[in-house]
């Protein structure tokens, strides 16, 4: 697979989060995709779960920013180093950061992603 498949699919699931669009997003996971978002909580599944994620997301944001600081493309995946912005519903905002790597199949679609980053404090920032 080439590096500019990778990047390509990467970049448009940043930009699919940022414009909390949720069938652009879907489409760059393949149909069996698992995402554990952050790792350490329960994964969930692209396809199946993907009303349910933006559901949360639509709730609690007006605003999502997520910036791709730093691309590391490798084999058949990258990581990234991200800046999340977010306003919330209530007017407050809240910036985290973290790392996501991305699985990418054979037809250039995400299999799998894993995203590494604290949660509960972005949490606590919009309380």
């Amino acid at each position: 697979m080439s590096k500019e498949t990778i990047e390509k699919v990467v970049a448009a699931y940043f930009a699919s989060m940022t414009a909390m669009n949720p069938e652009g997003w879907l489409e760059n996971f393949a149909e069996d995709a698992v995402i554990y978002d952050p790792v350490g909580k329960p994964p969930i599944k692209a396809h199946e779960d993907v009303q349910k994620f933006f559901g949360l997301l639509f709730k609690f944001y007006d605003n999502l920013q997520i910036s791709q600081d730093q691309v590391f493309i490798a084999g058949e995946g990258a990581a990234v180093k991200w800046t999340m912005r977010v306003i919330a519903k209530n007017g407050k905002n809240a910036v985290a950061e973290g790392i996501s790597t991305f699985e990418i199949n054979d037809s250039g679609k995400i299999k799998k992603m894993s995203s590494y980053w604290h949660e509960g404090e972005m949490i606590a920032q919009l309380k």
